[in-house]
């Protein structure tokens, strides 16, 4: 029994940069220029310079994506997480195996700021207080 994808291919059949555009809702010019920025997306080229991606490209475009879109990273972030993982991001990183841990780090974040902001307030009394 093999397990297919949007479009009726086979979850280990390739696709086009067209096919793998709409499965990941990117434009086809953003995915040229993330193989630019990641050495570790390779999608086979043949004649013409048409683009082939492997089931394991997708895989990795959609955790850039969803790193990039979803969670705030720039792109040196994601490079480094790649870096790190050897090659793929590792599973903690993505947020895809549990939606706690990002909440749990969008609260530690909302913490961090919280005293930051509130300095902030008081400086801003304080500039207020000494224009008179």
């Amino acid at each position: 029994m093999s397990t297919t994808r949007p479009g009726g291919k086979s979850a280990a059949a390739f696709r086009t940069i067209s096919e793998v555009s709409d499965e990941l809702d990117v434009p086809q010019h953003v995915l040229r220029f993330w193989e630019t920025k990641f050495s570790q997306v390779r999608p086979l080229k043949r004649g013409g310079g048409r683009r082939y991606y492997r089931p394991e490209d997708v895989e990795l475009l959609c955790q850039i994506r969803d790193l990039l879109y979803r969670d705030g990273y720039t792109i040196k972030g994601v490079q480094r997480l790649l870096r790190e993982g050897r090659g793929k991001i590792p599973e903690s990183e993505t947020g895809t195996s549990d939606a706690a841990p990002a909440a749990q780090s969008q609260q530690a974040i909302n913490d961090e700021l919280e005293p930051l902001m509130q300095e902030l307030v008081e400086l801003r009394d304080l500039l207020r207080d000494a224009k008179g």
